[in-house]
């Protein structure tokens, strides 16, 4: 075992930036170690069959990460180059019988947003499996509980078909508090009340759909490369790949689902916000031109210079007002026939 005191914290690293490693041995619990036992078992011979496997995983915050695992871990130049990307495309590819794979997910403890997005790398084979990501992501916390809990993982594909239902089952959890907010809005929209702003359902529907854009690959590559299976997946592993791949497929039909509802609730938003305006610019120009006589009259009586109509007659006041009250009365009714047609 290494010297190097290893810290309690649940994301911190150690000097080399790693932050747990669980050795998994057949019919036993998971055994955290540090970098020197995985180094010292991985060295070790073992038996052709055997299922067991370690799972190292890093940190990128620490400097130190990359450089170690080059030192001392026989990895591929796909996993390494995929930890300078930033959010890049969905990957699932062999390389020396290697499997890399590039995942994304929604970062730890944190509400929905489009930002709160990042990406975790993956290179494995039957005895080893390290993952690497920059900022904690729920998938990989929920796996990381899972096996700290005591649950046996069969393989190292075990592992990632494990990961991938994590991932939808976060994926599950965002639909489900987006549906819920959608059916707050539908039902306000049914009863004609605009209570939302069409920015925020913007905001959501960018935030699923860019989640989509990044998540919706994962099943059909991972089916591509269950098509033809590196040598070392045995049928178990890939029924489990394969029916993991379909429940995340499943989920991400249903995101897409929400998204197109997303869209048609902002359509009848505007369509809503539109006839308001429309109703609220009526009813001024309703106003307006009832107005138009009156202050017409008003205006040309108002001159104070001679030849003023009525200026002497005794009714005066009460005929111009009658006659005002006669052509308002005219154009308010044209105005109401016209917009009933």
């Amino acid at each position: 075992m290494s010297s190097q005191p290893k810290t309690n914290f649940h994301y911190a690293s150690d000097r080399e930036g790693l932050i747990w490693a669980y050795l998994f041995l057949p019919d036993a619990a998971p055994l955290s170690i540090d970098c020197a036992a995985a180094l010292k078992w991985l060295s070790e011979p073992q038996e052709p069959h055997s299922r067991a496997f370690v799972w190292l995983h890093f940190s990128l915050s620490n400097a130190e990460s990359e450089p170690w695992m080059r030192r001392s871990l026989a990895l591929t130049e796909a996993f390494y180059d995929s930890l300078r990307e930033h959010i890049g495309s969905t990957r699932l590819e062999l390389e020396d019988d290697m499997l890399t794979a590039v995942i994304h997910d929604v970062i730890f403890n944190s509400s929905f947003d489009a930002a709160n997005i990042s990406t975790a790398s993956l290179c494995m084979n039957p005895r080893l499996v390290v993952s690497a990501r920059l900022r904690p992501l729920r998938s990989v916390d929920q796996l990381r509980a899972s096996v700290k809990a005591g649950q046996s993982l069969r393989s190292s594909a075990e592992l990632l078909a494990h990961l991938l239902r994590d991932q939808a089952t976060v994926l599950g959890d965002i639909v489900r508090q987006s549906t819920n907010q959608v059916n707050t809005v539908e039902d306000n929209l049914l009863a004609s009340r605009i209570s939302v702003s069409r920015s925020d359902l913007g905001t959501l529907r960018r935030s699923l759909v860019r989640l989509l854009r990044l998540l919706a690959p994962e099943p059909a590559a991972l089916f591509r490369l269950l098509s033809r299976p590196p040598r070392w997946l045995s049928e178990e592993d890939i029924g489990d790949l394969r029916q993991a791949a379909e429940e995340f497929s499943a989920t991400v039909v249903d995101a897409g689902a929400l998204a197109e509802r997303l869209k048609i609730l902002q359509e009848e938003l505007t369509a809503l916000i539109s006839e308001h305006t429309n109703r609220t610019l009526f009813i001024l120009t309703v106003v307006t031109v009832l107005a138009l006589p009156i202050n017409l009259v008003a205006g040309l009586l108002g001159m104070n210079v001679g030849g003023i109509p009525f200026a002497q007659h005794g009714q005066g006041f009460f005929v111009v007002v009658s006659g005002l009250s006669l052509v308002t009365g005219i154009l308010a009714y044209f105005l109401i026939l016209r917009r009933k047609d």
